[in-house]
């Protein structure tokens, strides 16, 4: 994993999940790079409201499909969502938990921050450093 790589709040990118591995490289965490060409730098808490609006707009995430090693994803899992997919999900009122610290900072070239803020379940204690 490039440890340059940056979270929407400035610091080091963290860990998403690795329960299960998510991430483009399957590394755990929304790394980016060139060949990820639909830029998967969301780190979202999915929802059932979430993974719904995903299938009605042909991204079944909830299948498993071991032929690419994925499981399939339940309510509460985290995973690193297209940020494009993630914006269509905000704008229909079903947006997806997001963790701020995990969630690549590339993610800001499509999605404004203030929006992924309103959904953010990782607040720190002092959310003054989120201004």
């Amino acid at each position: 994993m490039p440890h340059d790589e940056r979270n929407v709040l400035g610091g080091p990118l963290e860990p998403c999940g690795t329960d299960p591995v998510t991430g483009f490289y399957r590394d755990g965490c929304c790394s980016t790079g060139p060949e990820d060409l639909g830029s998967h730098t969301v780190c979202a808490v999915v929802s059932t409201e979430f993974l719904a609006l995903q299938r009605a707009l042909g991204n079944d995430l909830t299948t498993p499909r071991p032929e690419y090693g994925f499981p399939g994803l339940r309510p509460g899992d985290r995973w690193c969502v297209v940020a494009v997919r993630w914006l269509h999900a905000y704008q229909a009122g079903a947006a997806a938990g997001v963790v701020l610290a995990a969630t690549n900072e590339r993610a800001l070239e499509v999605v404004p921050l203030r929006a992924l803020r309103q959904h953010a379940v990782d607040v720190p204690d002092d959310a003054s450093t989120l201004e």
